[in-house]
């Protein structure tokens, strides 16, 4: 299951350097080692939680174009909520 997770990691931080997303926000709770990073492209947001030093671990959450969240369990989970948010622009 971790190196499953470790693939998920890759692929979506690959897939966010490809299309651009930029790093909002960034914020780490010391004391259990959480970092969580807003990123955003255009009017489309996420956030990634991570514990240091296990990216296996990491666990990422967006919101479809009617605000629903959709918790990422793969980078298509991602890449259909930023595409129909992005078709939504005018």
């Amino acid at each position: 299951m971790n190196k499953l997770s470790n693939n998920l990691h890759a692929k979506v931080h690959n897939w966010m350097d490809a299309i651009g997303f930029r790093l909002n926000a960034s914020q780490t709770n010391g004391k259990n080692n959480v970092t969580i990073n807003h990123y955003f492209f255009e009017t489309f947001n996420f956030f990634e939680k991570a514990t240091r030093n296990h990216p296996e671990s990491t666990k990422f959450l967006c919101f479809d174009a009617y605000g629903e969240k959709i918790n990422v369990k793969s980078l298509l989970d991602i890449q259909v909520a930023f595409f129909e948010n992005i078709s939504q622009l005018k």
